[in-house]
């Protein structure tokens, strides 16, 4: 799952070049040294974030720019060189809506990497964190937040090769710059890590609201995995609500449960965050019904992530004849429909359309 996108023209100050080899060039290596400094040694007042693959600190170079610091605490299947080469590749990735890899640490057995400083932290924090962070999500910001992080997923799906598929979409990585565009980080470092670091720190995180059905199950990891993960994040940028509770409608209905039931009520718009006053009605709408299409149970019903901004930033009308009910997972019951707790005729529907996630998903997986 990844890391972040990064660059390498010119060197942070402090920052010095490997010797070993021209393919490590383009990247800055920074020393343990520099880093702990530039963290006041990793104190805790300067952490600013934690995850699945380790804790990011706020810090500051030598020169004067601000930076994330995020020391990998996952174990890495790979040695220094071939740990350098993975961050090398990773490091030409360049996006507006991708993090930037500054560069890295592989120091002994640290590994650390240096991202560029964020200005609005993430969109978790936003959306969710306490409301006198000053932090007023209007319909305007939250609709460029979706549409930018459909673009910065349809960069890695469709345009790099090899294609990155990110497998931990969530609000906790997506950061917001000053203006509030988003920036999709921990994407990329995959190959590092045993394949079951995403399944384990996603659950740690309690956020399996966001996994696809068949690849929280079967493990079928396709790019159609994060499309799902990310129709389930517009629905909590939409209504200012976290997938990882099972306590909505009143019930315990996941997120996108809630939402379906909304969805066949005609009551869509009650998902609606209140603090979002003013917004247009219509355009929120068709927002969600994307989401839906991107939830769909059978991966192969899910659009490709191009197509999804092309349905985000283009008035157009959507065929709801093909939408079907979302599938999605829940710990103790496997895959279930939204609307399997309410009436067995229900359940039985459900349980015909996740039959029909086909067995294997003939998407390119590009690892």
């Amino acid at each position: 799952m990844g890391c972040s996108c990064f660059s390498a023209k010119g060197h942070a100050n402090g920052a010095h070049h490997a010797a070993d080899g021209d393919s490590l060039r383009d990247i800055n290596h920074f020393s343990y040294n520099e880093l702990r400094s530039a963290t006041d040694n990793f104190h805790s007042a300067n952490k600013i974030g934690r995850g699945g693959f380790g804790t990011v600190y706020k810090g500051t170079l030598k020169s004067g720019r601000q930076v994330a610091v995020k020391t990998l605490s996952a174990q890495s299947k790979q040695g220094v060189r071939e740990f350098l080469n993975e961050i090398t590749i990773i490091s030409k990735v360049r996006h507006p809506n991708l993090v930037e890899l500054i560069g890295c640490c592989a120091q002994g057995t640290n590994r650390i990497l240096v991202y560029e400083y964020v200005e609005n932290n993430s969109l978790d924090r936003a959306l969710l964190g306490p409301k006198d962070t000053n932090i007023k999500l209007d319909w305007g910001k939250r609709s460029v937040i979706c549409l930018g992080i459909a673009q910065g997923l349809a960069f890695l799906h469709e345009e790099l090769a090899p294609h990155i598929v990110h497998r931990d979409i969530k609000a906790s990585n997506i950061l917001l710059d000053k203006k509030f565009n988003p920036k999709i980080g921990d994407f990329g470092l995959a190959k590092l890590f045993p394949d079951n670091i995403t399944h384990i720190s996603t659950r740690i995180a309690g956020t399996t609201g966001y996994l696809a059905p068949e690849y929280a199950l079967g493990g079928q990891l396709t790019m159609k995995a994060d499309v799902y993960s990310f129709g389930v994040l517009i629905f909590e940028i939409i209504s200012g609500k976290s997938s990882a509770k099972a306590s909505w409608g009143g019930m315990q209905k996941l997120l996108l449960e809630w939402a379906w039931q909304l969805h066949e009520e005609g009551k869509l718009l009650e998902l609606v965050d209140p603090e979002m006053e003013d917004f247009p009605e219509e355009e929120v709408i068709r927002y969600m019904k994307v989401a839906f299409f991107c939830t769909q149970a059978a991966a192969s019903r899910r659009p490709l992530m191009s197509q999804v901004v092309d349905m985000l930033s283009r008035n157009i009308r959507l065929n709801e004849k093909l939408l079907s009910a979302p599938g999605f997972f829940q710990d103790s019951g496997g895959i279930s429909g939204p609307t399997s707790s309410t009436k067995k005729s229900s359940a039985d529907s459900i349980s015909n359309q996740m039959s029909s996630v086909p067995v294997t998903i003939t998407e390119v997986t590009p690892r």
